[in-house]
């Protein structure tokens, strides 16, 4: 376990460290499909296109958008569209 203290939260946190879905890297693909570098090193790709027709996915069907992702909590592409680091650790496949 670790403490440290956050400056946003003007408190101190305890972590049991950091959890193998941390995401360090994002490339958005053409084929809709995101190539995931996890803390670990571990690489894996992530299927986004069974989402497109899902709220709030909807908008990332522009390409341009699509290939905005970027690494936050998860991966984001604005103040409203994002995805759970968590959810495409155990949803993504591992590249061999």
């Amino acid at each position: 376990m670790q403490t440290y203290y956050d400056e946003k939260l003007k408190d101190y946190i305890i972590s049991a460290g950091i959890p193998n879905w941390k995401i360090t890297d994002v490339v958005a693909n053409d084929d809709y499909t995101l190539l995931l570098t996890f803390i670990t090193g571990e690489k894996k790709i992530f299927d986004f296109k069974p989402l497109l027709n899902e709220y709030p996915y909807q908008p990332l069907k522009n390409k341009g958008l699509f290939k905005q992702a970027f690494v936050c909590c998860g991966i984001a592409w604005n103040d409203e569209i994002d995805i759970d680091s968590e959810y495409l650790y155990e949803n993504s496949n591992p590249i061999k």
